[in-house]
């Protein structure tokens, strides 16, 4: 029984010390994509994170979506294409976190181009868009992850789930 101990033990301790560094390092770089939530259609997402500080990642994001409108009694198709850039600070150093999970917050400054029939009166526009988001990561192999974000501010409000490949 002691030894069934003692190799469980090490097992554990293997696992940990795999994941003994921070989720993304200096230098590295995370693709992350998947799918999100909002009230204007679902959201398809694809993005990188760099690693700039052993804390801070600052990434861009490219999302595509469309959905349908009903306005005066007519139907409209809309699709919204959007760039953002984002900055993000690590919480796992400070709060002590294992580094197979990865929590985070920061900024994101976006340009979404909404496309509407022209014959369309609503009131959606295409512009900047400024917003907040807060996530987390849970790796559950060296090079994957999957993550979940949830933001506000702007066309992306809402929240995105995906897949992150640490490359």
């Amino acid at each position: 029984m002691k030894n069934i101990f003692i190799v469980l033990a090490l097992v554990v301790a293997t696992t940990f010390s795999s994941f003994a560094q921070n989720p993304i390092a200096k230098g590295q770089s995370q693709l992350n994509f998947g799918i999100g939530l909002s009230s204007w259609g679902i959201p398809l997402y694809i993005g990188l994170d760099h690693g700039v500080h052993k804390n801070i990642t600052l990434g861009g994001e490219f999302s595509f979506r469309s959905y349908n409108d009903n306005y005066k009694d007519n139907r409209y198709n809309h699709s919204i294409f959007g760039i953002s850039g984002n900055g993000n600070y690590h919480f796992n150093n400070l709060l002590d976190i294992p580094s197979n999970w990865d929590l985070y917050a920061g900024l994101n400054l976006g340009f979404y181009v909404w496309n509407s029939p022209s014959e369309y009166r609503g009131s959606n526009t295409s512009g900047l868009g400024l917003g907040l988001q807060i996530g987390g990561r849970y790796y559950f192999s060296e090079k994957w992850g999957v993550n979940l974000e949830l933001g506000g501010g702007n066309v992306l409000s809402g929240g995105k789930f995906g897949l992150s490949l640490k490359l």
